[in-house]
């Protein structure tokens, strides 16, 4: 074993071990010490369960910061079991709680396996409801409509409705993650839920069956409502997911996966308008048009002439995917005429349908969403200002191009002081776990954020045994990750330690054209050194169904990018090594970072050191936390990127990263394997 780095401990210069939380004794504590106990309820409720300090602290803290109506930002390290740690004391002391979670599947976890364990372990007397966004349940409008007017371009669709059509008949809730034989990415979902823009509301004639609203009613009578981040965020900025109604009442707000908060707070507080949402409004108004109005007005070439408006702004930027800011694009770029003619064009649809609003309430909702986005467009600002990218310095203007649209943003360059206002007011506590929210036991990053400067923060360990479960392996010779054919060598480092693991390994990537390459050159290589490993590759098959056959493997090998370094769980042999290809750092075309970054040095701090770094940081801990997952679990983190050797912020990287023993050396890895 080298010394290239300091093994763990004071004389590595890492920082000293956070010190033990000295919350003040809170007058639940010694209740949370019966539960969390040996002789406690949750020991027979769950098989594997085994007390765990940093488990039982964490919870004593969380119970405290619910009696105080406080505030607590909590870290808790892989294994620690989080989860268990804020659902004891809010099921038993939280009042009418919110949960919200990074992801959709972690949300119907909770719901379905992890609140009701806990639930019958301690006999409490809470009801829970579980409630998503409206795209997430079935519409019974939509579904007959699309039934009757037959309009599926696929064999698949047709399949696809037929099931969704017994499904509706069938199902309590309506939710279309129950419905399992139709994949979620099946095109027809768009077809039969509905979205905030064509919902028909009280005019429609199954209000009263209609399963949004259902949800939303069992959610205002429940003391406990899970829900994601996406739909808690799009409500505070929308007013229309059914929080406005809950958050009034609710007495504790827990986030789980709680580092994601900035990145979602960002998408929901700024605005966004797309070329998709016109073409989307143009099928419906002929489709409403047809079967209301049909003498009144050629539809076909009302909706033409606005299609085409729509397709052309797309068509203004190169096939493939774009990001420019305002100030980036040319002041004699085509995107600025195309944008005042589709504004023209939707100006003439409104006057249509104004026309013949009177002939159905359906043609009315098409004309309010064709006035909600003209507004939006309006609202864009249509002409740049020279060499000023941030307006007011609190906003960046920025547009997207994808291969089938165009979306035009609006997005904040600070969360903080609205996310600081939605928590002023009315006293309750707040709860922000996860296990990556420090750089180096340091929250400042996470907390300022969110405007959420001097609340308390505590890290709990990992009750796992990194020096001797892993290695952190960072070989030597790779060039600088900006070389031509860095990926290359990378795969070609990888190789034989990917052989040596027997496969049962993630390899993760920072870019998609980084996983198509690798993927590549593993086929490549795999048939030609005969190596049967399973090689599964993101985008191939849906996410879901890639991990649940690299499982099943066993001896598999996956490619991914950022969808896969974190909310993902493989316990076992079945992973024993990770490889990241370089440190995640946010693209520099980005033109949110470009200008936050701008911003922060105009104040004299500098961005890669106080953004880009800490950013980086936390996503690298979410990747690395993909290998350790059991107290049985043992592998290799094996880090690619030279920079943290070569750069002086390396060191700040790896200290952040778990306690594991390191090494430079191959030899040292292949040895590791050999041992069982």
């Amino acid at each position: 074993m080298t010394d290239y780095l300091p093994q763990s401990g004071a004389d590595a210069g890492e920082p000293d071990a956070a010190p033990a939380p000295t919350a003040p004794v809170g007058k639940y504590d010694a209740e949370v010490e019966r539960i969390f106990g040996a002789g406690g309820p949750l020991a027979p409720a769950v098989g594997t369960f085994k007390p765990r300090e940093s488990q039982t602290e964490m919870a004593k803290a969380i119970a405290h910061a619910i009696s105080e109506q406080g505030t607590l930002i909590a870290e808790a390290g892989t294994g620690t079991g989080k989860t268990f740690a804020y659902l004891v004391p809010a099921l038993l002391w939280g009042g009418k709680t919110i949960i919200s979670t990074g992801t959709k599947n972690l949300q119907d976890q909770l719901f379905s396996r992890d609140i009701p364990t806990v639930r019958a372990a301690l006999r409490a007397p809470v009801s829970v409801a579980l409630l998503k966004g409206r795209s997430n349940y079935l519409c019974h409008y939509h579904l007959e409509r699309t039934l009757s007017n037959g309009r599926l371009t696929s064999r698949d669709d047709v399949g696809h409705l037929r099931e969704i059509s017994r499904f509706v008949k069938m199902s309590q809730s309506g939710d279309k993650a129950e419905l399992t034989k139709v994949p979620e990415t099946a095109s027809v979902w768009n077809l039969v839920t509905s979205t905030r823009e064509n919902c028909v509301g009280q005019e429609c004639q199954y209000y009263q069956d209609c399963f949004v609203m259902k949800a939303r009613r069992e959610a205002q009578q429940a003391d406990v409502v899970v829900v994601n981040h996406h739909l808690f965020f799009a409500d505070v900025a929308l007013k229309e997911g059914g929080m406005a109604e809950l958050l009034p009442s609710a007495n504790t707000i827990i986030f789980d996966e709680a580092h994601q908060l900035p990145e979602v707070a960002t998408l929901f507080f700024g605005t966004t308008v797309s070329t998709g949402q016109v073409l989307e409004l143009c099928r419906d108004v002929l489709a409403e048009g047809l079967a209301h109005a049909r003498g009144g007005v050629d539809w076909a070439k009302v909706v033409t002439v606005v299609e085409k408006a729509a397709r052309d702004l797309r068509l203004t930027f190169p096939e493939g995917s774009t990001r420019l800011s305002l100030p980036q694009i040319p002041p004699t770029s085509e995107f600025f005429p195309a944008l005042e003619k589709l504004k023209e064009e939707l100006a003439g649809l409104i006057d249509v349908l104004e026309a013949q609003a009177e002939r159905a309430e359906t043609i009315e909702q098409c004309r309010v969403r064709a006035v909600e986005l003209l507004e939006q467009y309006k609202a864009w600002k249509s002409e740049p200002k020279k060499g000023k990218e941030v307006e007011g310095d609190d906003a960046v203007l920025w547009v997207e191009a994808f291969s089938s649209s165009l979306q035009l943003h609006k997005t904040p360059l600070s969360i903080a002081p609205i996310f600081a206002g939605q928590r002023a007011g009315t006293p309750r506590s707040w709860i922000f776990t996860s296990a990556t929210l420090a750089v180096k036991n340091d929250f400042k990053h996470f907390s300022a954020q969110l405007g959420m400067t001097g609340e308390p923060a505590q890290s709990w360990p990992s009750p796992f045994n990194y020096q001797e479960q892993g290695i952190l392996y960072v070989p030597t010779g790779l060039p600088e990750p900006n070389t031509f054919g860095y990926t290359d060598a990378v795969v070609d480092m990888a190789l034989p330690v990917i052989e040596a693991a027997g496969g049962r390994c993630f390899f993760l990537c920072t870019t998609i054209r980084a996983v198509n390459r690798v993927a590549e050159r593993l086929r490549e290589e795999f048939a030609a050194r005969g190596l049967d490993f399973p090689l599964f590759v993101q985008g191939e098959r849906g996410r879901t169904e890639l991990l649940d056959s690299f499982r099943n493997a066993g001896n598999a090998v996956l490619v991914g990018s950022q969808s896969f370094w974190e909310g993902v769980d493989v316990r076992g042999e079945a992973l024993s090594l990770v490889i990241i290809d370089k440190l995640p750092f946010a693209p520099p075309d980005d033109p949110v970072l470009a200008a936050r970054i701008e911003v922060m040095e105009k104040k004299g701090m500098n961005g890669f050191v106080h953004h880009t770094l800490p950013e980086a940081i936390i996503n690298l801990k979410q990747g690395a936390g993909r290998l350790i997952r059991d107290v049985e679990d043992r592998g290799v983190l094996m880090l690619c990127d030279p920079r943290v050797i070569s750069k002086p912020y390396g060191r700040r990287v790896w200290q952040s990263l778990p306690p594991f023993r390191r090494t430079r050396v191959q030899a040292d890895v292949i040895e590791f394997f050999k041992q069982k």
